[in-house]
């Protein structure tokens, strides 16, 4: 009867630790606020707001695979038709942009990090490459809050005179698992 009762009470002591297993895949909700840096048409698509999705890999190295995908949307436009040198309008102007980005994170100290990420980026119905690079800190010890201060380039998005669009980001985000 003791054999018993001490299995038993081994088991429900023991049981509990078993089921703690670190979680092997972080991801964040994350709302974000972008501000045009450069574009060729600046003053159609000043400011943006959006939506992200960030999902890490934990592991025990301080470099961690980060994937994001992010949605923005720029609805502020000064109504002003631009022109090419020919005469042509351009009609281009980013209403959202959509980036899907792959790539790695690097811990500084426990409650701030670096990411480089880069991938394609749909705007306008063009598919483009871009590159994000963010510092990114924790609001708290248990890192449930997370800022993040960013810089999205992407690359040639006007086709004829091979310019960048450029953007400063700063998103709040909140761990979901």
């Amino acid at each position: 009867m003791q054999k018993t009762i001490s299995t038993l009470l081994a088991c429900l002591i023991l049981l509990p630790s078993f089921g703690q297993v670190p979680k092997k895949v972080t991801a964040c909700l994350l709302a974000q606020y972008n501000k045009t840096i450069s574009d060729r048409t600046i003053g159609n698509n000043p400011w943006g707001a959006g939506l992200g999705l960030q999902v890490s890999l934990n592991n025990k190295s301080k470099f961690t695979p980060v994937i994001e995908l992010t949605a923005d949307i720029y609805l502020e436009d000064d109504k002003v038709l631009r022109i090419n040198p020919d005469g042509t309008p351009i009609l281009d102007d980013v209403g959202g942009m959509v980036n899907l980005f792959a790539g790695s994170s690097f811990k500084l100290a426990k409650a701030a990090y670096l990411s480089l990420v880069a991938g394609p980026s749909f705007i306008s119905g063009q598919t483009l490459p871009g590159i994000k690079t963010s510092l990114g800190f924790y609001f708290s010890k248990k890192q449930k809050w997370t800022g993040k201060i960013s810089y999205i380039n992407i690359f040639n998005r006007d086709k004829k005179t091979k310019e960048d669009f450029s953007s400063l980001s700063l998103a709040v985000g909140l761990k979901l698992f």
